[in-house]
């Protein structure tokens, strides 16, 4: 119950934010508050049970896309699941079994009954949300997924900066073509070099060696989260150092992944390395409460 309060709570700032329309910075919210709920012991099973919601979810809306843009070929188990009567009939089923489940494990208390409810809350949880958001995303949004799964489905399109940023990565080499050097950067074949491709930029002029900088330095600054949180002794005070932890480790992966094309593009900045007063502003307000933590980690 406890759980469903807090992850209430997210909700609104998610909605009002994904109504932007920012996927981006909606989806930050998520891992924060897996890793909070974590630093806080939740039980394992819930934890679980969010990341293969999120992942089952993920799935199930990626995978028609990929199927008639890449594979251009219907199968019979994806047309199961994804035409309107047999989703429907499906999420309705599941439905049915959930309560059921949740009936049996109140009157006879047989553990086997909560895990038929685990799964049966998965499978409709994630059929639903995957049919919310064909519904939500928007014709760029669905296209930077086709584009993330094959770019080169679109060259000259939304595949565009996956391809520069990989061309931009790999042509610096070890050691990179020198400082404002960079090719792709100065000739203007990256779009968003400033903001969402910065880690392209540093790729393409200072190489292989500013590549791996960029790594050691948030390596760095993570490592101290978890120091601080394996020293710090007020709860509160572990539930912001995790909740920051992760809000930097998403962006960190996030923007680097997309630039390498292993993520899809989100539009969510590198901190501290990006063009943007509102990211440098949360990320440095997030660096002062830790240094204000570690600094009265020892008191009372």
């Amino acid at each position: 119950r406890r759980l469903a309060v807090s992850f209430g709570i997210i909700i609104l700032p998610v909605g009002l934010i994904f109504s932007q329309p920012d996927f981006g910075t909606a989806l930050v919210f998520f891992p924060i508050f897996i890793m909070m709920v974590f630093a806080a012991g939740l039980d394992k099973r819930y934890i679980l049970f969010i990341i293969i919601f999120a992942f089952s979810t993920i799935s199930l809306t990626v995978l028609p896309l990929w199927e008639e843009y890449i594979l251009k070929t219907p199968t019979d188990l994806l047309y199961l699941l994804y035409r309107p009567p047999y989703s429907l009939f499906l999420i309705a089923a599941s439905a049915c079994i959930l309560g059921l489940s949740i009936w049996g494990l109140r009157s006879s208390k047989k553990k086997y009954y909560f895990w038929i409810a685990y799964a049966a809350l998965l499978v409709a949880g994630s059929l639903s949300a995957s049919v919310l958001a064909h519904r939500v995303l928007k014709e760029y949004q669905v296209m930077r997924l086709i584009v993330f799964l094959d770019p080169s489905i679109d060259p000259k399109g939304s595949g565009w900066n996956i391809l520069q940023s990989l061309t931009a990565i790999g042509s610096g080499g070890f050691v990179g073509k020198g400082f404002l050097q960079g090719t792709q950067s100065h000739y203007r074949y990256l779009p968003q070099q400033s903001t969402d491709f910065i880690f392209s930029i540093i790729a393409e002029e200072w190489g292989f060696i500013g590549g791996f900088l960029v790594f050691a330095l948030f390596f760095i600054i993570l490592r101290r989260c978890l120091v601080l949180l394996r020293t710090v002794k007020d709860s509160y005070a572990i539930y912001i150092v995790a909740g920051i932890m992760a809000m930097i480790l998403f962006h960190f992966m996030i923007n680097v992944g997309m630039a390498m094309g292993i993520m899809p593009i989100t539009g969510i900045p590198l901190f501290f390395l990006s063009y943007g007063g509102s990211s440098l502003w949360t990320v440095l307000i997030s660096i002062g409460l830790l240094l204000g933590i570690s600094a009265r980690r020892y008191g009372a």
